[in-house]
Parts: C-alpha cells; structure tokens; sequence
C-alpha cells in the first residue's frame, strides 16, 4: 500500500517529559487508522506534530514522500492536511455556511465561487445542509461536532486527522456520527482517528495503533490489537495473566 502519510522516528520532548518517542508509522491512501492510548499518552501531541502546531526534535514528517517536518501549520494545511479538535469552537455568531467558507477560503487559497460551490457539497456530506443558514452557537453539540468535520473538510484535505470527535455524545449520536464519517471514508479520504469510544473506532477503521508514553507499542487489525497483552495492561489498566 501507497503511503499518502509517514511518520519516521518522530521525537518529541519538553525536559524530562517525552510526549513523542521515535513514533514510526505509515498512512495509505484511503486508509482509516484509529489511535488509543491512556490518557496523557501523547495521542493529541502526535496531531500537533503532524499539522505542524509543534515543531519536532527528530526524525522526519513525510506527506506523499515530501518532507514537511520543517514546513510551518499553514503551508501543511494547503499541502493537504486537515485536522479535528476535541472541542469545538466555531465562530458563534457566523451561520454554519459562513463557517465553512471561512476554512475553505483561507486553508486552500480557493476562488469564492469555487467555495461556495464546494461548502454546500460538504454540508450536504456531513448532514448540516439543513443548518446552513443557522448560527453555529444555536447548534447542538452532535451539530458542532458536524460542524468541527465539516470545516476540517473544507481545506480539502488527503490526510483528515479526528481528535475525539464522539467524546460526549449520546449513544445514538455517536451511531449518526460514525454513520458520517463511514460516509466519507466511502470518497477515498485517508484519516487517523484518535478516540475513546472505542466501538465506535472500531466500526470505521483498518488498522489500529497504541501509544503509551509517546511510544508506539502496538499495531495492527484493530480486534487482535484490542485483545493484545499489551493494550489489557496498558490501555486497559489489566495485568495480563502470563
């Protein structure tokens, strides 16, 4: 499989205190990649070095066989990577669309007719169609997570990075919400997913990876890595018998 995403021996540490240890990794293209870990593990620090929000000490950040490990956040985003956060926070008083066009606009350089155009088509993706012309601040947090999707989508991006994005979700909302993304896994989008919730990760992802410490200990089909040793006495809490 083609790598659209490679993360070669990526280091990060602030004094003693190591959020990224020699992460290797690679991304394929319309693959779906979920991440657990313990809390504090350095799953939302790996996301940060990926978009470039954090610079790392060593080893190399590839996107399509380019390096961009020196390449700032924004030049990352035209590149072709886009990204999630665990709370959203759209501009309240703008409605759902304007929102959109914020992020199409000024993560991709696009025309305002070639916006507009493709605003409504990830509207209608994401199930906010009917909000569009709503202020963000009237959505509901199913709606605002929508809305944290839809934007991220918006920069047009090869590489879609989710941060949490079902934390506080009703049980049915989470079933929509996944129902969505499954939707847009069907466009041949790559993703990483990074969340808690871990059935719902399990019903949209390929391949599953564990990070405890900045370290990556597990990888691989997300059943069997669920039932590993390591994630039962790591992720889990468990010691594992033997």
């Amino acid at each position: 499989m083609t790598a659209v995403l490679e993360l070669k021996g990526v280091s990060k540490s602030y004094g003693a205190i190591t959020v990224a240890d020699e992460l290797s990794f690679q991304l394929g293209h319309g693959e779906a990649l979920g991440v657990i870990g313990p809390n504090g593990a350095g799953k939302t620090s790996m996301f940060n070095l990926i978009t470039g929000t954090i610079p790392a000490d060593r080893g190399q950040i590839l996107l399509k066989e380019r390096d961009v490990t020196r390449q700032s956040a924004a030049r990352r985003c035209r590149a072709g990577i886009a990204r999630s956060f665990q709370i959203p926070q759209p501009f309240s008083a703008m409605t759902v669309f304007e929102n959109t066009l914020m992020a199409d606009t000024h993560g991709t350089r696009n025309t305002l007719a070639s916006a507009n155009a493709h605003c409504l088509e990830v509207l209608e993706l994401t199930g906010l169609i009917d909000k569009a012309n709503e202020p963000a601040g009237s959505l509901t947090l199913l709606g605002r997570k929508r809305l944290e999707l839809a934007r991220a989508l918006c920069a047009r991006p090869q590489v879609l990075l989710l941060d949490e994005i079902a934390g506080g979700l009703t049980e049915k909302e989470c079933h929509d919400l996944v129902s969505t993304i499954n939707t847009i896994r069907g466009t041949g989008l790559s993703l990483i997913w990074i969340e808690h919730i871990v059935h719902a990760l399990l019903s949209v992802v390929d391949r599953l990876i564990v990070i405890d410490f900045g370290k990556k200990i597990a990888d691989g089909d997300p059943k069997e890595t669920m039932s590993s040793q390591a994630v039962e006495e790591i992720y889990m809490g468990v010691i594992a018998d033997g």
